[in-house]
Parts: structure tokens; C-alpha cells; sequence
């Protein structure tokens, strides 16, 4: 979005955790973005964001409940599907955008592929939603997954998520340092926590993952220096 709104001479207010990634903020100002950093988790920061904008009258754009960030995660349904039959598709959750836009297009194109949705056990809200069939919002989360880190569902995602996943699973954190350790190792690819939670439930499962074709999305490389020499060393 930043890109986006500098490319065509707009502007953007980005609001983060005080907790949020420093190499993410850093590339989001680089971009042109004024990043303003309040409260705890990623749900605190997105509650306040609201609040100044309806204060002020600005547009907000929520991920998983304005369309077009759904909508734009559905691109990399397309492309996978293009890639040939697909048996399971792993796809981490965290506010359900990626999740909903990508299993949107499986269910249309390929309905016969399993969607799985991953989440850190850490941050389990959506995930227990789905379950329960019923909002369950956590006081407090505790994950390094940050990109996936929810802690307050949003009810319209949930809704679109009841008739798209087959399974949600949930992956503990040793797991996600593993599958990015692998996934930097094996593909040369600097993968953040929430980009790795798709190789972690593979790990964690390996028996169920062993037949057909299975799939994952690996999204976001966004990793400090210290984060990199801790995980990936």
C-alpha cells in the first residue's frame, strides 16, 4: 500500500505495534509511509487506527474485511493453481485475508485440493473460532509469528472461513524456527515466523503430509540482523 498510494502521489498513515518488526517499519517508511506506533499487539494498534479515522474522517483500509485485500491474496491463488493438481494447500491465518482470497479461488478452481489454514499456537483465536463456530478473542498473545498474531477475530472473515477450510491447524513456535532454519537452508529463502508456519505443520505432522501433492505459500522475509543470527545461524 505504500508503494501503491506513493506511485500515484497519495499518502499513507500505517499503524504498528510498538512489538512490531523493526526491518517492517523501517521498509514501510522507505516506501513513503508515516508509520505511527501504538500499543502492544497488532489488534491494539488496528483499534486505535480506527478510532483516528473515524475521528478524522480518513479511509482505513482493515485487512481480511476490505474486499480488495482479499482480493489481491486471491493473485497467488491463481498462480498456484496454474502450477498443476495440488492435494493439500497449507496457508498461514492470521486476520484470514490470505487464507480466504487463495482458498476462494481453490474452491472454484480446484474444489478436490484440501485448504488448511495455519496458525501459531500462540495466537489461536481464529483457529478456535472456527472451531467453536463462535468469536473466542484472547486477552494477549505470545508468539514470534508476528504477521499472524491475532488476538481479536473479525466475525466477517470467520464467516467467508466456515465454508472455505477443510482444517485449521495450530503449530507450536520450535517448529516455526525449524521450518524457517529448512526453508532458508534447503531454498535459500529468508523467511519471517508467519511465512514458515506452512512448512512447521508439515513437520509437526509429517505422516498426514506424506502422500499427494502438498503445497504451502511462503509470505514475508521481513527479518532483523539479530532475528536472522538467532533463528537462522
Amino acid at each position: 500500500m505504500a508503494y501503491a498510494c506513493g506511485s500515484r502521489g497519495g499518502s499513507l498513515i500505517v499503524y504498528a505495534a510498538t512489538t512490531a518488526n523493526p526491518f517492517k517499519v523501517e521498509r514501510m517508511r522507505a516506501l513513503g509511509a508515516e508509520v505511527i506506533l501504538y500499543g502492544d499487539d497488532f489488534d491494539s494498534s488496528k483499534e486505535e487506527a480506527k478510532r483516528v479515522a473515524r475521528e478524522r474522517g480518513y479511509a482505513f483500509t482493515e485487512d481480511a474485511l476490505t474486499i480488495e485485500t482479499v482480493e489481491g491474496a486471491g493473485t497467488i491463488g491463481l498462480e498456484l493453481a496454474a502450477a498443476g493438481p495440488i492435494d493439500v494447500l497449507l496457508i498461514a491465518l492470521g486476520n484470514g485475508a490470505l487464507f480466504n482470497g487463495i482458498a476462494t479461488v481453490f474452491k472454484a478452481l480446484s474444489p478436490a485440493t484440501k485448504r488448511i489454514a495455519v496458525q501459531a499456537a500462540g495466537a489461536p483465536a481464529m483457529a478456535e473460532s472456527w472451531r467453536a463456530k463462535r468469536l473466542v478473542t484472547y486477552p494477549v498473545i505470545h508468539t514470534i509469528a508476528d504477521g499472524i498474531g491475532v488476538r481479536l477475530p473479525i466475525p466477517e472473515a470467520l464467516q467467508d472461513m466456515d465454508s472455505l477450510a477443510d482444517d485449521v491447524v495450530t503449530v507450536q513456535e520450535d517448529s516455526i524456527i525449524k521450518a524457517m532454519r529448512l526453508i532458508h537452508i534447503h531454498a535459500g529463502i529468508v523467511a519471517e515466523p508467519s511465512g514458515a508456519v506452512g512448512i512447521a505443520a508439515i513437520l509437526e505432522d509429517k505422516s498426514r503430509f506424506s502422500k499427494g501433492r502438498v503445497a504451502t505459500v511462503i509470505c514475508g522475509g521481513n527479518l532483523t540482523e539479530e532475528q536472522y543470527k538467532v533463528w537462522l545461524k
